[in-house]
């Protein structure tokens, strides 16, 4: 019982010992977070983040006529590009409507 007191008692010297290295302390610890983040700002967040802006540049550019491949992998004409909507044509008299953001490509024809 009286080790434990001990270990959760204060530094020797008093408290004006451990108080004299605890900004360093306290930097020392926050760095490493700091840093971690960073890595993860630029391997995961930003890379990420851009994909999305060219993603939507794409989807604003529709336009009647474009070949497109959808993220399911259904290649077909748009017919018609409406708010949300998106009508494809995938083989000859065959129509189906899909949600704009599903739209992957743009083919190039």
């Amino acid at each position: 019982m009286f080790g434990l007191a001990f270990a959760m008692g204060s530094a020797p010297g008093g408290a004006a010992a451990g108080s004299a290295g605890g900004g360093m302390a306290a930097f020392q610890q926050i760095l490493p977070l700091v840093f971690m983040f960073a890595i993860f700002y630029f391997l995961l967040i930003r890379p990420q983040q851009k994909k999305a802006k060219e993603h939507k540049a794409l989807l604003e550019s529709m336009k009647k006529g474009d070949n497109v491949v959808t993220a399911g992998g259904v290649h077909g004409k748009i017919i018609t590009v409406e708010n949300d909507l998106v009508t494809l044509e995938v083989a000859n008299n065959v129509q189906i409507k899909i949600i704009k953001s599903y739209i992957a490509t743009i083919k190039k024809d």
